[in-house]
């Protein structure tokens, strides 16, 4: 979605599910990879705004991985 920050590309996307798919031969048709785009820029960014939170109440000016390492468990189990 133009305007809302990052966005993943619809080959990026589609080359992350064909590595998980059973068969090679599995297609996706383009609406399907626009919106699992979508979720991928939204759990990116949940994850940045939830690592920041972290490093804020930890007084620290950086976002460093040990903030995602933090953050990270909460945040797959609210998927």
């Amino acid at each position: 979605m133009a305007g809302n920050g990052a966005t993943f590309k619809q080959k990026t996307v589609q080359t992350i599910l064909q590595k998980n798919f059973k068969d090679e031969k599995t297609k996706v048709n383009s609406d399907a990879l626009v919106l699992v785009g979508e979720v991928l820029r939204v759990f990116v960014a949940e994850a940045a705004s939830r690592a920041a939170s972290q490093a804020k109440k930890d007084a620290s000016d950086e976002v460093t991985i040990d903030y995602f390492e933090k953050i990270l468990p909460q945040l797959m189990l609210d998927m």
